[in-house]
């Protein structure tokens, strides 16, 4: 491993992650850095585990979703495993996944129909019983020694505050989007109908409630009929 060559490009990486625009482009530049940067890798992604439920969030190159989506079936695999733990373990490295595995037999039964010799994962966040882990894949087994798992774990560090700046600003541009929303809904029927400001947002309020949708929702339908007359 060429550790100053990577140490630049970590850099760079750094940099072109904070510009992203999007949580996906954020996620997507993630997976396509570890297969470029990581030697041996073959496949990346972002597994998310959301009340129970497995999501590919991001993937670069075959196995990828089918691996995820195998665990996520199963309830077992090196990335449930180390979500587990108590320890503050926070990499997991399957040097050869050719031979058997009796802590997930099934999933290493699938991995190797897969095409998957080795793996290794670093835990990008875990809440409560919902995790994010950036995954490696190699068809050759040994691929990921302790010098690559180090790669990868710098790599995941980078990854981890990016994403959840990404988080942040996404979850700060939907706010900003909503209010926006429904301030325009409230414009439309305080002129349509003469209302107060108070009253326009009470009927937003009951639409919302009555028919179990977002109040944003209901904002972008009083503002779609809008523009239609």
């Amino acid at each position: 491993m060429q550790w100053q060559r990577f140490a630049q490009q970590m850099a760079v990486l750094a940099r072109d992650l904070l510009e992203k625009k999007t949580v996906q482009e954020t996620l997507d530049a993630i997976s396509a850095a570890a297969v470029d940067l990581v030697e041996g890798c073959d496949a990346a992604g972002i597994l998310a585990v959301r009340k129970g439920k497995a999501i590919t969030l991001s993937s670069c190159g075959d196995m990828v979703e089918a691996s995820d989506r195998v665990q996520g079936e199963l309830g077992e695999g090196p990335c449930y495993d180390l979500a587990r733990h108590k320890d503050g373990e926070r990499t997991y490295r399957i040097e050869d996944m050719t031979r058997p595995r009796p802590d997930w037999p099934a999933y290493a039964k699938a991995a190797r129909e897969l095409g998957i010799g080795s793996m290794t994962g670093i835990l990008l966040y875990t809440d409560d019983e919902d995790f994010g882990a950036l995954n490696l894949y190699a068809r050759r087994p040994g691929t990921f020694t302790e010098d690559i798992e180090t790669a990868g774990w710098m790599l995941a560090s980078h990854a981890a505050v990016a994403l959840a700046s990404a988080r942040t600003i996404d979850q700060l541009e939907n706010a900003m989007e909503t209010r926006h929303a429904i301030g325009e809904a409230m414009g439309i029927l305080m002129e349509r109908h003469h209302m107060s400001e108070d009253d326009a947002f009470n009927v937003l309020r009951r639409l919302s409630q009555h028919h179990n949708i977002k109040l944003r929702d209901v904002a972008q339908t009083v503002r779609a009929e809008h523009d239609r007359r």
